[in-house]
């Protein structure tokens, strides 16, 4: 492997937000893995536990398709974006993140966001650095983060239910 193929690479975010005026919950990822915007969808990649930590939460059925997922959200009263807008990065590796412009959060003024959540310690540090104070950090439901079992997020992702109309 050359160091050019290591190299970070600057990427732009391709996913529109998923809100409506109906959103209650803002959920902030850090940016897009390369598999989810392939997809077009957030958590996209099939060993991510987002979509399965959140409906066990909600006590529904896990989403499956990009469509279901995005009418589950929407359904829920569930907002979903990122915090970075474009960034350099290595794949899908949080960790690599540099030379981060944040996402323009001014969409979500048309809802009634009642709490943001953000999934993860690197978007936790870059919503604290761009956004201020305010959001409740969930733990990352990236595969990368396996030290964290699955009921632990579950758990932790039961709070977003307190500010939705469930």
């Amino acid at each position: 492997m050359n160091a050019q193929e290591n190299a970070p690479v600057r990427c732009e975010h391709t996913l529109p937000p998923i809100y409506d005026e109906n959103s209650k919950v803002l959920i902030l990822g850090s940016f897009p893995s390369p598999r989810s915007r392939k997809e077009g969808m957030y958590y996209a990649h099939p060993q991510n536990r987002f979509w399965k930590a959140l409906a066990a939460a909600l006590g529904e059925k896990e989403p499956v398709s990009a469509q279901q997922r995005r009418e589950f959200a929407l359904k829920k009263g569930i907002a979903l974006y990122d915090v970075a807008e474009s960034c350099d990065i290595k794949g899908a590796a949080d960790s690599t993140l540099k030379n981060v412009r944040p996402a323009d959060l001014s969409v979500f003024k048309a809802c009634k966001i009642r709490k943001v959540f953000v999934t993860g310690k690197t978007a936790a540090k870059l919503y604290k650095k761009f956004f201020g104070e305010g959001a409740v950090t969930l733990p990352s439901p990236s595969p990368a983060n396996c030290a964290v079992p699955l009921q632990k997020l579950v758990e932790s992702y039961r709070e977003i239910a307190e500010y939705l109309d469930v």
